[in-house]
């Protein structure tokens, strides 16, 4: 599976602006990267950067041609209190979407966390 691989990768992506890949997971229709970022990045710079550059690296190294990643992206922030507890859940991503769709446990934790959105965009 490339999947590794590609985490891999996207930890290097962050490396070279000055961030740490904490943790990742996925399943084939998404992936968590758990990171810590520097100050004087945007989330919007570090979403383009690991999307471009992750996304050249699958059609050259992977050769799948019609991969893309999805316009948008979530940002999270998480307390170091519960740092144990984001790993397990993203080492866990296969078992865990097993029993609830990614799409309904992100618009599950939106809702839950009030955080206003546009149904017409999410997971667009």
């Amino acid at each position: 599976m490339w999947a590794q691989r590609l985490y891999a990768y996207l930890g290097t992506v962050l490396q070279d602006r000055g961030g740490v890949l904490l943790a990742t997971g996925g399943i084939p229709d998404h992936v968590h990267l758990y990171a810590s970022l520097p100050s004087t990045l945007t989330l919007a710079e570090v979403a383009n950067a690991l999307k471009a550059n992750s996304s050249r690296w699958v059609h050259q190294t992977i050769r799948l041609p019609r991969f893309a990643w999805q316009a948008g992206y979530g940002a999270f922030s998480v307390s170091a209190s519960s740092d144990q507890q984001v790993r397990n859940y993203l080492a866990n991503q296969a078992t865990h979407h097993q029993r609830r769709s990614f799409q309904e446990e992100y618009l599950d934790f939106l809702d839950r966390h009030g955080v206003a959105y546009d149904p017409r965009y999410v997971l667009a």
